[in-house]
């Protein structure tokens, strides 16, 4: 009988979740992995409901749960009760390694890695480096780890793709005593750029492996350029506040900025993290909301901005990536905005033109979740939508690391 792999990515009040049938294959990165089903526990710390959906997306369960107030035990019973649904619709498969999306792997975890102790603990000081993420990435693993104490665990890391980033992409122009210490770009949605470009040569031929910019355009933001689909650049730095406007996060900022916030507006450093990371972006500049679809539907002329904002800023790191590259060969949308949002695809590639994009209205507007090419023929630069799946990533990456063992 075949094992059961689940792969988790924690937030603060929500968990979504995916198990997979490792079809008794031997482990490996290029084990046949099958979707079982997926879903979500929300409202971890309020009204708690646990979704879950098969693989042709039916529902095979949605339901309010009770949970404790206490984060900590209220998530270690959200995962008790997702275990006990597994146990009773996995078919006799056995559950036999959880996969974690965390953020931050630092300098030290360019590739992923089982979870000891010793690997926790360093976890930990990377916190400060991605406070939205990596804490509820950690608990969830602590979470897991009592409840199965034997379950091996692996870390899956959205900055490991673009440790191939040359030096100069890499380094901040900084004394080398900071550089040495860990200060430079990383880059983030790693997990997401690696599947685009793992499914790159299948979409676009030898194409896949020129000069390419995926846009992952969702609650968080970036741009990748990757050669030979390796990536080459980001717009994401030491943390994931840099680079383009997001949901809630400024993106690139003067950096005297926070001096002055600190010392001219007497803010403390907790108070300019909360503007950074959760008060700013298109939420900040709208004053309606941090969600896209939200904005677009909106008609105040605060709104208005907040997308002409958002679009100019993809225009500057997209003109800056396509630099850095020598040109471009290939423009390619993912995530939840780039997935869905017909309009911010056609003002980035109206604004794209210089380049040689030429859009296809039709087949931009056509509603679809598949992947398809949404430029012309006559398009010197052939532009697509790609749904993305960080979960079939992590997944691999579980079975690879463990088969390693």
């Amino acid at each position: 009988m075949s094992e059961a792999l689940l792969v988790v990515n924690s937030g603060s009040s929500s968990v979504k979740f995916a198990a997979y049938d490792t079809g008794n294959s031997g482990g490996g990165a290029d084990s046949a992995l099958a979707r079982i089903a997926s879903g979500k526990i929300e409202g971890i710390g309020g009204t708690p409901r646990l979704l879950i959906r098969g693989q042709d997306g039916a529902v095979l369960e949605d339901r309010a749960i009770s949970l404790p107030a206490d984060l900590a035990q209220a998530q270690q019973q959200a995962f008790g009760q997702l275990f006990d649904w597994l146990g009773r619709h996995a078919d006799g498969r056995t559950l036999g390694a959880v996969g974690h999306r965390v953020v931050h792997g630092g300098e030290r975890f360019s590739r992923p890695a089982r979870i000891t102790p010793e690997v926790l603990a360093q976890l930990d000081e990377l916190t400060p480096l991605a406070p939205l993420h990596q804490p509820h990435n950690l608990s969830a693993i602590r979470a897991i780890a009592g409840l199965l104490p034997g379950l091996p665990q692996v870390a899956c890391f959205d900055t490991e793709f673009h440790a191939s980033q040359p030096w100069v992409a890499q380094a901040y122009a900084l004394p080398r005593r900071i550089t040495e210490a860990g200060v430079k770009h990383y880059g983030f949605h790693g997990l997401s750029y690696e599947y685009i470009a793992s499914v790159l040569p299948e979409r676009l031929g030898t194409v896949g492996e020129g000069r390419v910019v995926a846009a992952h355009l969702g609650n968080g933001a970036s741009l990748c350029a990757m050669q030979g689909r390796r990536s080459v650049a980001s717009t994401m730095g030491f943390t994931a506040l840099d680079g383009l406007m997001m949901g809630t996060r400024c993106g690139s900022l003067d950096p005297g900025v926070v001096l002055y916030l600190m010392r001219g507006l007497g803010m403390s450093p907790k108070a300019v993290e909360k503007l950074l990371y959760e008060q700013s972006g298109l939420l900040g500049v709208s004053g309606v909301s941090g969600d896209m679809r939200t904005v677009e539907a909106s008609e105040t002329p605060q709104a208005r901005q907040a997308i002409e904002l958002y679009l100019y800023r993809i225009r500057q790191q997209l003109g800056s990536l396509a630099a850095s590259l020598g040109g471009l060969d290939a423009l390619v949308f993912t995530a939840g905005i780039g997935e869905n949002s017909a309009m911010i695809r056609r003002r980035v590639c109206i604004d794209a033109a210089w380049v040689g994009v030429a859009l296809d209205d039709a087949a931009n507007e056509a509603p679809s979740s598949a992947a398809r090419r949404i430029s012309t023929p006559a398009s010197r630069v052939a532009v697509w939508v790609m749904p993305t799946d960080e979960e079939l990533m992590i997944a691999r990456h579980t079975l690879a690391v463990l088969d390693l063992l």
